[in-house]
């Protein structure tokens, strides 16, 4: 095993996380949260750590207790997890990736201009998933074997709203559909929510999930992809309804969602209701100034931008987390992570010099 790269040890505190999410107090230490870590990411964690080596690649169960075994090995006071077995067919173009943890077969984009659904016949024809045919077996195994100072964040095989109207129809083919296929739009809109909700209540039904995590781009750099009245009519709704579910077993909602969303911000906090946005990206907001705005409303979580983790040095991503955390943290309400999420193009390194920073920080 490679000796540990952080400089101070990190015990799971699930409990003083969600007090931090819920904007308490100003926490004891620094909370670390994460969309997710690319796989090759774990992956080559786990090896270089030596994380794996007691584990049975064979095991029905090896995913689960990799990333077990990750997440306490970051810091991280959770795991994520979510129905298996369970997806939307859709369409994809694929490109080399050049990452030094490359991924084997490319990258895959979806394809912008059609998707699978473009009209009413494709509609009825399409292959919807049937969320309770989806496998629970890793929320199972989850409920079951993880630690009492950890807990299940709910992710992300729902609230997909917005995204899932432009992967199914293809972004090209839903501008269009918005003017001339408005009843097609809401079809989508209104089966895409279902599935959310089914999927949704199946994993409230387990204790251990204490978080609710949704992930919905609807953004990018300017502005909304859709108009701000369009997605108030058909998106924000079902982010609404989602988020009564989860408040109602007392459990904090929060989204992911890319882009510039000023235009609907005081829609996401007053009427959806969320408790903690994600992702920020240094060419729209920072998040040190977002906290000065949105801060007391709502938990910032992440912030630290995937681009500048690309390019910085190691001294220059230190002070930058100093001065974050110093803005941030008094009063509660942010995790420290990434921007966006540890995409496999991040040097590994820089990532793991973030996470000792923020292991290093005295908030009081």
């Amino acid at each position: 095993m490679t000796t540990s790269p952080f400089t101070v040890d990190v015990t799971p505190d699930r409990q003083g996380l969600i007090d931090c999410i819920k904007r308490k107090k100003t926490p004891q230490r620094v909370h670390f949260i994460e969309l997710f870590l690319d796989d090759e990411v774990e992956a080559a964690v786990a090896t270089t750590f030596g994380l794996a080596d007691q584990l049975d690649p064979n095991d029905k169960f090896f995913a689960q207790k990799r990333h077990l075994a990750v997440q306490r090995f970051l810091g991280y006071d959770y795991v994520h997890c979510s129905v298996t077995d369970f997806e939307f067919p859709l369409k994809y173009l694929a490109a080399e990736d050049t990452a030094d943890l490359r991924r084997r077969g490319g990258r895959q984009f979806i394809e912008e201009h059609d998707g699978p659904i473009t009209n009413w016949q494709e509609f009825e024809a399409y292959p919807w998933p049937n969320p309770n045919a989806a496998c629970l077996d890793a929320m199972r195994w989850y409920q079951e074997n993880l630690p009492d100072d950890m807990c299940i964040i709910a992710w992300p095989c729902f609230g997909h709203l917005a995204e899932l109207l432009s992967w199914l129809m293809g972004y090209e083919t839903l501008c269009y559909a918005l003017y001339d296929q408005r009843d097609l739009v809401r079809a989508i809109s209104d089966r895409v929510i279902e599935i959310s909700q089914v999927t949704l209540r199946q994993l409230l039904a387990f204790d251990r999930v204490e978080l609710v995590w949704a992930s919905d781009d609807m953004g990018f750099r300017s502005g909304t992809l859709i108009s701000p009245a369009d997605l108030r009519e058909f998106v924000l709704p079902g982010h609404k309804l989602l988020a009564q579910m989860a408040h109602e077993t007392h459990r904090p909602y929060l989204l992911h969602a890319c882009g510039k969303l000023d235009d609907i911000m005081e829609d996401l906090i007053d009427d959806v209701g969320i408790d903690g946005k994600h992702s920020f990206e240094d060419t729209i907001e920072d998040v040190c100034d977002v906290k000065q705005s949105y801060g007391d409303r709502i938990a910032l979580l992440g912030g630290i931008d995937v681009d500048f983790l690309c390019r910085a040095d190691q001294q220059q991503i230190r002070t930058r987390v100093r001065d974050t955390l110093q803005k941030c943290m008094p009063g509660g309400g942010f995790c420290l992570g990434t921007g966006n999420t540890v995409a496999n193009y991040i040097p590994l390194d820089n990532y793991l010099v973030m996470l000792d920073e923020g292991r290093r920080f005295d908030p009081s």
